[in-house]
């Protein structure tokens, strides 16, 4: 009796960890980044190459990445990740990601930034859904070019694992995140989906996505085909 007591305890105190607040922010942010890459996206010839698009593994949006007051020119933001399957185009169920370090909010301008990073191949994949991943430190990294397309662009740049962009005060430019550390985050996929999960367990187990990440889901759906690569 006492050993049943005890574990409905356990199971009520995880039920109740979440609060209705946490849960909030998680879905709203969620909603401020299918915001913002649809914007970005639909810009006439300031966005992101629809062919990267097509061809990346993984997209990450962090809405609006603020100056850190606890150390100087240091970055801090909440986003989201999503990766596409093996055998199709479809994409994951969102898990919850930090952003942190660097001091690349500043270099088009801006306090608040969002960015979107591209995740090229399997190797940056592999990467990217660890528990922990610094920019630029174990894996290339690159500011992505701007525009419709990229098919006139023949840049080295584009042999890398992961490209980024960065948008402020109706500025948008690619740019290098070296130095920031991209790490998951188990506390806002706990408010997501009940449960503390790992970056890895979401993407890769192909989990499904809340009314809330199923939003971030439609919008890069909206901007990519379908079909097998």
């Amino acid at each position: 009796m006492r050993k049943t007591i005890i574990g409905l305890l356990v199971c009520a105190s995880s039920v109740f960890a979440v609060s209705p607040k946490e849960r909030k922010e998680v879905n709203n942010r969620l909603h401020e980044a299918s915001v913002v890459f649809s914007e970005i996206m639909t810009a006439p010839d300031r966005g992101i190459p629809q062919d990267l698009l097509e061809k990346s593994h993984c997209a990450v949006i962090v809405p609006g990445v603020k100056k850190g007051a606890f150390i100087v020119g240091a970055q801090y933001g909440k986003g989201f990740i999503s990766c596409r399957g093996k055998s199709d185009r479809g994409w994951s169920a969102p898990a919850a990601v930090r952003l942190e370090g660097g001091s690349f909010g500043f270099q088009i301008g801006g306090s608040e930034t969002d960015v979107v990073m591209l995740v090229m191949n399997d190797r940056g994949a592999d990467r990217l859904l660890s528990s922990q991943f610094t920019l630029g430190g174990e894996g290339e990294v690159a500011a992505g070019p701007v525009g419709r397309s990229t098919t006139a662009q023949t840049d080295a740049k584009f042999t890398a694992e992961i490209l980024s962009w960065a948008r402020a005060r109706g500025v948008f430019a690619g740019i290098a995140l070296k130095g920031a550390t991209l790490r998951q985050d188990v506390d806002d996929n706990e408010a997501m989906y009940g449960k503390r999960l790992e970056t890895r367990d979401i993407v890769r187990a192909r989990i499904a996505p809340t009314a809330a990440g199923r939003q971030l889901i439609v919008a890069l759906d909206r901007r990519s085909p379908t079909e097998k690569r």
